[in-house]
């Protein structure tokens, strides 16, 4: 299943994605007189993780409805542009990302295996209630810096039942399912310009060019995890008005999402809800220059997954 939070008539919602169309839940719940659905999304009507695997209880009951429902479909779609699409998960407890997890032109399993062996993931914070936002959404070019926003397309993993110190070979149980992220980067952040510099202001820099506003687009839908048995094998692409600016595979990945959340549940303990943001490939406008603009319309795509769209604006 698709999944995506949504704002329809001023109210929030829950639906199947099926690109240009959503199927309402509440239409799917009433018109099969689902009990079970029906009575949750009466007092919960956005609670995506209640319709989530492992653990979310109303998974299989909405499954089996849409098995042997898919009629319905037909009658009670909506189009997607008439909709405001919302971040899938509401409130996510954490909004883990990783920096630097892919690695070009890797020939051998061994080199692989080498980096894995010598290294470990780098995993960093931003903050949930302010840099969420749903697909379709504007994202302003800060006015404190301007100048080197930049394009992050990644992989991002919805987290669906508590754990810790969770053993790699486990770590996909605890997957409710799989979105798309672009964390909207700030390369040339440089607060107080005319400061006096220490040692780790290049680190903290690069940190809070992470936090503006708006800066961690994010859907447009969730894919339940029973749909992708193998997140390592996703091809995933971003263009700008047109221009293709990445394209790459998960497969390119220094840890894998296996192997991230067993990192990651190591010394935190993971919840219901949580994100995480496995990294991006090559291709950033860093590396080229290429940094974003008001007016420029991003597309950010993982196959299995769909299409989030981005517009950039100028700050206010």
């Amino acid at each position: 299943m698709r999944l995506c939070r949504y704002l329809h008539n001023a109210r929030p919602a829950l639906g199947l994605f099926q690109d240009d169309t959503i199927v309402p839940l509440q239409a799917i719940a009433e018109a099969t007189n689902n009990e079970i659905l029906i009575e949750h999304l009466k007092h919960h009507p956005d609670d995506m993780l209640f319709f989530l695997p492992p653990t979310g209880q109303g998974f299989e009951p909405l499954q089996k409805t849409i098995a042997n429902n898919r009629a319905l479909f037909a009658t009670h779609k909506i189009a997607t542009e008439e909709v405001q699409l919302l971040p899938p998960i509401a409130q996510p407890p954490k909004l883990l990302l990783l920096a630097g997890n892919y690695v070009e032109h890797i020939l051998e399993q061994g080199d692989l295996a080498a980096e894995r062996a010598n290294t470990f993931p780098y995993v960093f914070m931003k903050p949930p209630t302010t840099t969420l936002v749903g697909c379709g959404s504007s994202v302003a070019i800060p006015a404190i810096s301007p100048h080197k926003i930049d394009y992050e397309l990644e992989l991002g993993v919805v987290l669906g039942k508590k754990g810790k110190n969770i053993p790699v070979e486990q770590a996909l149980q605890y997957v409710a399912g799989y979105t798309v992220i672009n964390d909207i980067s700030d390369r040339g952040f440089k607060p107080n310009p005319s400061r006096q510099e220490r040692p780790r202001d290049k680190f903290f820099d690069w940190l809070h060019g992470k936090w503006h506003e708006n800066s961690c687009p994010c859907g447009p839908c969730v894919t339940t995890s029973d749909e992708i048995h193998n997140p390592q094998c996703l091809w995933m692409k971003l263009s700008i008005d047109g221009q293709i600016r990445q394209d790459a595979s998960t497969s390119l990945q220094v840890f894998s999402v296996a192997e991230i959340i067993s990192f990651i549940s190591s010394f935190i303990t993971l919840e219901p809800g949580d994100i995480i943001s496995t990294g991006t490939p090559s291709g950033v406008g860093n590396a080229t220059g290429n940094y974003l603009k008001a007016g420029q319309h991003i597309e950010a795509r993982i196959e299995k997954i769909g299409t989030l769209i981005t517009t950039m604006t100028s700050e206010t």
